[in-house]
């Protein structure tokens, strides 16, 4: 009994933070659910009427990335009027980016759509969340319909991979993936790169395994879960653009060559704002102490 009771005890301790964040997202489907009935709310999620409930929860969001992280975000003014696309390096779970996306709708009203994995619409009961929230499918059509509405959209090229087995290395995982690169030359909108210090001191995962790599690679699904939760602090980096170059043309818009070199650049840029900010390998204990660093500020 003894044993079973500190085995559960450290399961706990492990496992507490995230599922309480877990909790709260369903928990913020909730109100939307309370708001859309009593309101009689049947407009599209993403348009004005939805904008009291989405400063409601954002407000939720960030007083608690504010306690927890002591969270801040440095480099809006680097966003665009426009659209543009953010290219960003993806924890162990993306809870800065939703510190991000809270902040930017209390600082600037922007919605910024999110491109999510296809498992994440598979998730039960959360439908009307990523409605309101602007969480889209990756699908190439859906990402340029919603550049030339104006809005920013943002993306992981490293996705649930980077999430699940990068490490404190902090390495990018992307592979070969560069559609967001021909998505950004065709709607001839800059690429915006940015990172969050410390996202993986905060928040791990264990360390890769064989079996769990080949179980993700068949199955596309995250079996693998995340542990940790320290406070540790956060900054949110926005770098500077990558501008469209309007003298390229039709034809070399086409080009792989020019889409591949693109995409490496936004590459590099992403990497350039995690060795400026990120002490590499990542230290818990001195991500821990930053929370009482006011020079930063």
């Amino acid at each position: 009994l003894i044993i079973a009771s500190l085995t559960i005890s450290a399961i706990l301790v492990f496992f507490i933070v995230p599922l309480t964040i877990v909790f709260f997202i369903y928990l913020t489907n909730i109100m939307l659910l309370i708001y859309q009935r009593n309101n009689e709310v049947k407009a599209d999620p993403l348009s004005d009427v939805w904008d009291s409930a989405r400063k409601t929860i954002a407000s939720f969001w960030d007083i608690y990335a504010r306690i927890w992280h002591g969270y801040e975000l440095h480099g809006v003014e680097n966003l665009p009027e426009g659209p543009g696309i953010l290219v960003y390096y993806h924890g162990a779970i993306p809870i800065d980016y939703l510190y991000f996306l809270s902040r930017l709708f209390l600082w600037k009203k922007r919605i910024c759509l999110s491109v999510a994995d296809h498992f994440v619409f598979r998730l039960p009961g959360l439908k009307l969340l990523l409605g309101v929230t602007g969480v889209i499918p990756g699908a190439r059509e859906e990402c340029l319909l919603a550049l030339k509405n104006g809005y920013l959209v943002s993306i992981s090229p490293g996705g649930v991979r980077e999430a699940l087995f990068s490490d404190e290395s902090y390495q990018l995982m992307w592979g070969n993936r560069k559609g967001f690169a021909e998505v950004a030359l065709e709607a001839k909108v800059p690429i915006i790169p940015m990172y969050t210090q410390n996202v993986r001191e905060g928040y791990r995962m264990f360390k890769e395994r064989r079996f769990f790599r080949q179980l993700y690679e068949s199955t596309r699904l995250p079996f693998t879960p995340p542990y940790g939760g320290l406070p540790v602090k956060f900054r949110t980096y926005i770098g500077k653009p990558i501008p469209y170059d309007p003298n390229i043309t039709a034809e070399e818009l086409v080009e792989k060559v020019s889409k591949f070199l693109f995409s490496l650049q936004t590459k590099t840029a992403v990497q350039a704002l995690i060795s400026k900010h990120q002490t590499i390998p990542g230290n818990i204990w001195k991500a821990l102490l930053e929370r009482f660093d006011k020079r930063r500020k």
